[in-house]
């Protein structure tokens, strides 16, 4: 049996993030959807990951979740037999950037969750085209089911996560690094920063798809995560 695949969904996402790559890949491996809701920090979410996932797996996650991953990775790198990053950051959060949630934050402590998630997820951090909106409702229906709390947990968490560049630079692993070409709030820039880092990385770019190609462009990330398995 090929080992079992683990995804990290990304803040304020559950298991639908994925849908089509589960019912793409579950026929071959086991899924595992691993949540990162329930802590305050990157390194918390890391150990519940572990605690919860098979022996050794293959990882793979989108923004927030590519970031635990790559705590993951860093924290029990024999467990993990191949790495996929997806529209995420390897950075640590800027000091403008931590500063600029905590309005967020009290805003929704005060009631305002579907306010801040519409402002969140603007509509160009997709792609543009006739399918953006039914993404986009699917990312508020998630989100309104994860609910406050775990926006504040999750935000909180992005605020003190560790710079990851060292875990890159010392993967021996096969390493998916993908993104949208639209993705403006990770954009192809720092996707390819990341793939120099890492020993033999392998870029891809999905065409018309932003932040969640997952859900944008469903069978060109089937595609390069069927390669990835494979490698």
């Amino acid at each position: 049996m090929p080992e079992p695949l683990v995804f990290l969904p990304g803040m304020m996402c559950d298991g639908r993030l994925y849908g089509p790559q589960i019912k793409a890949l579950g026929r071959d491996r086991a899924i595992h959807l691993a949540p990162i809701c329930a802590h305050e920090t990157v390194e918390a979410l890391a150990t519940e990951v572990l605690a919860s996932a098979p022996p050794t797996f293959a990882l793979a996650g989108l923004s927030m979740g590519g970031i635990v991953a790559m705590e993951v990775v860093r924290r029990a790198p024999t467990r993990v037999t191949r790495l996929a990053l997806m529209d995420t950051n390897a950075l640590a959060e800027t000091p403008a950037y931590a500063a600029a949630r905590e309005p967020q934050i009290a805003r929704v402590m005060a009631g305002s969750l579907v306010e801040v998630m519409r402002e969140e997820m603007k509509p160009d951090y997709l792609a543009p085209g006739a399918g953006r909106q039914a993404v986009l409702d699917l990312v508020m229906d998630m989100a309104l089911e994860m609910g406050e709390g775990v926006f504040l947990r999750q935000s909180r968490a992005l605020q003190r996560r560790p710079d990851q560049q060292n875990v890159l630079r010392k993967l021996k692993i096969p390493t998916l690094i993908l993104c949208g070409e639209h993705d403006r709030l990770c954009p192809v820039a720092r996707h390819q920063f990341m793939a120099d880092l890492i020993f033999r990385a392998t870029l891809v770019v999905v065409p018309d798809a932003g932040h969640l190609p997952t859900l944008e462009q469903p069978e060109a990330v089937n595609a390069a995560l069927k390669q990835w398995l494979a490698a």
